[in-house]
């Protein structure tokens, strides 16, 4: 499969593996967030999505744009104001 060169769908790419990051485990992310520790949580799913994007997309793309980390702040953290923490 040809890596994507168009930084447009990879930022779409991103995003897509970070919503289905979100969507299949959404009680990790309730409880990284109510424990303040959501990244060392989610490390292998994050780190296995951060595979597959690093997979599909073009190396210059990579070098270049930081769309799968925009993608988790943007993304995965703005689940938190739902979740009860003591860090609000």
């Amino acid at each position: 499969m040809e890596k994507v060169k168009d930084p447009e769908v990879a930022r779409r790419i991103a995003r897509a593996v970070v919503s289905d990051i979100v969507m299949y485990n959404q009680e990790k992310v309730k409880e990284g967030i109510k424990n303040d520790n959501l990244f060392q949580i989610l490390h292998e799913e994050i780190e296995e999505g951060r595979q597959y994007y690093q997979n599909r997309v073009d190396e210059e793309i990579l070098r270049k744009y930081n769309f799968f980390e925009r993608a988790l702040v943007d993304i995965l953290v703005k689940q938190a104001p739902r979740v009860p923490s003591r860090i609000w």
